[in-house]
């Protein structure tokens, strides 16, 4: 049986009408602005479901737009965040896809361009509470709550680059809380995610960096809100 959480109820503290479509959508993209972890040239929102519907009146538009600039839930600037991605100059768009009945009707994919040319896809799911879930990752299911330090590493699907890895945390006292693999294929791309009791030093990423069958790695902290260090290209 699931335990609930008070938040559960009554929902975070936050700038909006609406705990799932305000603060559980700038979740969503604050993490996808983690996972980026580059300087954002321009992103592309496509709404889902209950999202596409009601998106202006709930405002969570601002609220995704608010998430992709580094804003808390909490954050005043929310209610001017087209505002203030037209000043940083972020190319921005929305489009609306009601006719899916088959996904959360609280999901949203988000493609963003780095100013390096580099792109990435999240989809996320607002589960109430402000709560969210990401599904995918560039076209992969993945399951990222972002309730813990997480460490998303980006490999090919290869023998020993799990133990690698295992080994580095080992090496440096760091307890894993939960671990799970996902791929495309056998022997393509594959993702390793890692949540964790604590912070991941930045020695540590750079060691795992220096595999030759590993191409990225992502460390999305609890809090803070900025790009992260430690991403491989």
């Amino acid at each position: 049986m699931k335990e609930i959480s008070v938040f559960d109820a009554i929902g975070p503290n936050m700038i909006g009408p609406s705990s799932s479509h305000t603060a559980g959508a700038l979740k969503i993209a604050l993490m996808a602005r983690k996972l980026a972890g580059c300087q954002i040239a321009g992103v592309r929102f496509l709404l889902y479901g209950s999202f596409a519907k009601t998106y202006k009146g709930h405002g969570t538009d601002r609220a995704l737009l608010g998430g992709i600039l580094g804003f808390s839930t909490e954050d005043a600037r929310i209610r001017d965040s087209f505002r203030f991605a037209r000043e940083q100059g972020l190319d921005f768009a929305f489009e609306l896809d009601t006719d899916n009945t088959e996904l959360h009707p609280n999901t949203v994919d988000i493609f963003i361009t780095c100013e390096n040319g580099r792109t990435l896809s999240v989809r996320g799911v607002s589960t109430g509470g402000g709560n969210c879930r990401i599904e995918k990752i560039d076209g992969i299911a993945v399951d990222l709550t972002g309730d813990y330090t997480t460490l998303i590493i980006r490999q090919r699907d290869t023998s020993g680059v799990v133990a690698f890895i295992t080994g580095c945390l080992s090496e440096y006292g760091i307890n894993i809380a939960f671990m799970s693999l996902y791929r495309e294929s056998r022997g393509e791309t594959a993702y390793t995610v890692i949540e964790t009791d604590g912070d991941i030093p930045k020695p540590l990423v750079e060691k795992i960096e220096r595999h030759p069958e590993i191409s990225g790695v992502r460390v999305v902290q609890i809090d803070g809100s900025g790009p992260q260090e430690g991403d491989a290209t």
